[in-house]
């Protein structure tokens, strides 16, 4: 499958293998990839993604996903997530940010980030994961935890079969119901500041 990707200085087409966005695709929890390059452009979302979020296909490719905060301060999982782009030894990220819906709803979103590399060492993707982890209960969580699980491990094969590795693995929730609380009080908290 091929991506256009148009950023202000230039336009690029990216292979994204068609047998990689298919399983992705097909997936029933929101995925994305990015471009590892530049700005981490997207170049796919899934079904899961576009559902989650409202955005389509058309006003996220080619994109920073990082729009999805708008003005949230998110400072701390800005920070994680600049650490784990700009650090070659670390293999993926799980934080909770607030994102917020095309319609303008936030959610607190649990995202997992990876890198996707190819055996020769470079690194073409950024696989991401996201839920709303704020609206959810623990049994919600780890039925998302086991499925993303699940993803992980079945794409190591399809990823070999276009001579690429997924860097790292899931990290695991240590507390699901504690997750859960945090992310429904930062959720409430923004609530009464922003919707006064």
């Amino acid at each position: 499958m091929r991506m256009r990707v148009m950023e202000p200085d230039c336009v690029y087409d990216i292979q994204v293998p068609s047998h990689l966005a298919v399983y992705l695709d097909r997936s029933p929890i929101a995925l994305a990839l990015a471009d590892a390059r530049n700005d981490n452009p997207l170049i796919f979302i899934n079904h899961g993604f576009r559902e989650l979020t409202g955005y389509t296909s058309e006003d996220m490719i080619g994109r920073n996903c990082r729009m999805l905060q708008r003005d949230a301060d998110n400072s701390d999982a800005r920070d994680r997530i600049r650490e784990f782009l700009a650090n070659d030894r670390q293999l993926n990220v799980r934080t909770m940010l607030i994102n917020f819906r095309k319609d303008g709803s936030p959610f607190v979103n649990l995202l997992y980030m990876s890198k996707l590399r190819q055996l020769g060492g470079e690194m073409p993707y950024i696989f991401a994961s996201q839920f709303d982890v704020s609206r959810s209960q623990p049994e919600r969580l780890s039925a998302y935890d086991a499925e993303l699980g699940h993803t992980l491990g079945r794409l190591t094969p399809i990823l070999a079969e276009s001579g690429m590795v997924l860097e790292g693995s899931l990290t695991a929730i240590a507390n699901t119901a504690a997750t859960i609380a945090q992310a429904k009080l930062t959720l409430s908290d923004l609530d009464r500041t922003a919707f006064p």
